[in-house]
């Protein structure tokens, strides 16, 4: 879900949909994968129901070749500096934001496949299309969740650097 509260909402309405249910309940499957089906498409219902924005495109966050196969437009290198930023703690909110910046359709088969760990047939299932679609997206979200966050950590490292600067010309230290 894209917060906290979206994500309350869609819990109340899972187990309000489970109640409702109840009596159907056969015991073929266990409760909890029962009502962890319930719950993801309480999720996935309250998604669609808030499609507010219009559809963002993703062709500017995925890689692009040249006729000769060639990576075409900036190239950001992991430094040694980026990795010591995925290992500070705030790069999990950090990684949590460029999700979100995801559009919906990319965004909702990364979490199913990569966080809800669902596999291929059933995140298939749970967003009515083929699985083949839900291979495409999961690869294009992945590769735009990479420039997401190299463009993230570029930001970041180019405000350390600025700090630094300023500090050295400044006369001054944090």
């Amino acid at each position: 879900m894209n917060n906290e509260c979206d994500a309350q909402d869609a819990v109340q309405e899972a187990f309000a949909s489970a109640f409702r249910a109840l009596d159907r309940f056969n015991g073929d499957a266990m409760l909890s994968t029962w009502l962890h089906r319930i719950l993801v498409n309480a999720a996935l219902m309250q998604l669609r129901s808030k499609r507010r924005r219009g559809e963002q495109p993703i062709e500017t966050l995925v890689p692009s070749f040249d006729q000769d196969g060639e990576w075409v437009g900036e190239q950001v290198t992991w430094t040694n500096a980026a990795e010591t930023i995925l290992e500070r703690r705030d790069s999990r909110e950090m990684v949590r934001r460029c999700i979100e910046r995801l559009p919906e359709k990319y965004r909702s088969v990364l979490v199913l496949r990569d966080i809800e760990e669902l596999d291929t047939d059933e995140a298939a299932r749970s967003l009515s299309v083929t699985a083949n679609t839900i291979k495409v997206r999961l690869h294009r979200a992945r590769q735009a969740l990479k420039t997401l966050i190299e463009r993230e950590l570029a930001l970041q490292s180019d405000d350390s650097s600025r700090i630094r600067s300023c500090d050295r010309d400044c006369g001054t230290s944090l």
